[in-house]
């Protein structure tokens, strides 16, 4: 997806100098918050790719109301008090888009109206952070080589790896952007392209392995995932033993509830793609007739939560299929393994299909950490996925 990416983007001029576009990224966009954004554009348009709309559209949707609450632990979009901060949240992601052509607009009196150019990207960017991030990097590496401003940023990574970067060259760097971005667009002041900067740097920097920017200054380790985040809480500490008192204890489980509400999402959204990607049922066997409205976990989110969420692991099936065979007698917690061989393998097809379409919507890599995971295996990524079904097919008849 990356090279379709970047030949998408080649097809355009993004220099600075000529565009004069001071918002091609903003303080508030961020892997989490782009994916997210453009998973609320994408669940408006519900598979109608012609449709438009405008941001309003967007902060208006109930999809956005009820997940932002959870996910960013914000307030409730229909308090007043809120809705410049929401303005930003949505308009900076929306800008972003603009200028890397994913999306067009056209101003229709006082607002805009967006349009879907490249269905493609806008949807990989939202099925999950990881891969907004990629489309931010490349993107971004994009307006600085046509802006001419990549051998600046190349310059700190080669002082990087010959243990010479310092705070000095942060500044130099942070210098040549401010002068640049002053010099070339509307903005003047210092204080909003200091904000501009870090977003771009620390995304650079994690790519390649590279000491950001916190708070003005060279951070002390190599720049971390959860750091780039709009939410920042790292979940990972949560959990430490040390005595807190009662508002860090609360705040805690706050934060813990916080994590539950965002991978429920995460489910909650995955699901959702795979009933609108397919119609029918993905198995084709003799009870495959009627309607198909049941996704079923491969394997179970109960004990396999970590791939709860991918789409590899997902599979649309018809009522008789999900609660007779997938689980028999009705009972959620009882896994059929010979059925559970049926729908890998029908998955394995499913993916066959769609990336032989041109389509981003599965991957194999995916595919194969999803079983890996589930049978406990070490299948090689270089597989292919007949390759990979075949090896499935054998631990099954040999367990």
């Amino acid at each position: 997806m990356e090279e379709y990416i970047k030949k998408f983007l080649n097809k355009y001029d993004l220099d600075i100098r000529k565009s004069h576009y001071s918002r091609f990224i903003d303080q508030k966009v961020t892997p989490d918050v782009l994916c997210f954004v453009s998973d609320c554009i994408d669940n408006y348009i519900s598979g109608d790719i012609t449709k438009e709309f405008t941001s309003k559209d967007i902060f208006e949707s109930d999809y956005f109301e009820k997940n932002v609450r959870f996910i960013f632990g914000k307030p409730s979009p229909k308090n007043l008090n809120t809705s410049n901060e929401y303005d930003k949240f949505i308009n900076q992601q929306l800008r972003t888009l603009i200028y890397s052509r994913v999306l067009s607009d056209v101003k229709c009196g006082t607002k805009y109206i967006y349009k879907i150019i490249d269905y493609n990207i806008l949807q990989y960017i939202a099925l999950k952070e990881r891969n907004a991030l990629i489309f931010l990097y490349t993107y971004l590496i994009k307006v600085l080589s046509n802006s001419e401003l990549l051998f600046y940023f190349k310059k700190y990574s080669d002082l990087f790896n010959t243990n010479k970067l310092t705070n000095v060259d942060l500044h130099e760097l942070k210098l040549h952007f401010q002068k640049f971005l002053i010099g070339n667009t509307k903005i003047k002041g210092l204080v909003e392209v200091n904000r501009i900067f870090p977003k771009i740097l620390n995304i650079y920097c994690y790519i390649n392995g590279l000491p950001g920017t916190v708070s003005g200054h060279l951070s002390k380790y190599i720049y971390q995932y959860y750091d780039l985040m709009y939410n920042r809480t790292n979940f990972r500490d949560l959990n430490k033993e040390k005595a807190v008192t009662r508002q860090e204890a609360e705040e805690l489980k706050s934060k813990l509830s916080q994590q539950g509400e965002f991978s429920l999402y995460q489910i909650n959204k995955a699901i959702n793609k795979i009933k609108n990607k397919h119609h029918v049922s993905e198995v084709k066997d003799q009870w495959n007739k009627g309607t198909a409205d049941h996704v079923h976990h491969i394997f179970p989110k109960s004990e396999f939560h970590q791939i709860a969420s991918y789409l590899e692991n997902l599979i649309k099936l018809t009522s008789y299929q999900h609660f007779s065979l997938a689980h028999p007698k009705g009972n959620t917690r009882i896994i059929n393994k010979d059925y559970q061989l049926v729908c890998l393998l029908a998955k394995g097809d499913s993916i066959i299909e769609s990336i032989s379409k041109g389509e981003f919507f599965y991957s194999k890599e995916s595919y194969i950490h999803v079983i890996n995971t589930g049978l406990s295996c070490d299948l090689s990524s270089k597989l292919s996925i007949k390759e990979v079904q075949k090896e499935v097919n054998q631990i099954y008849q040999s367990s």
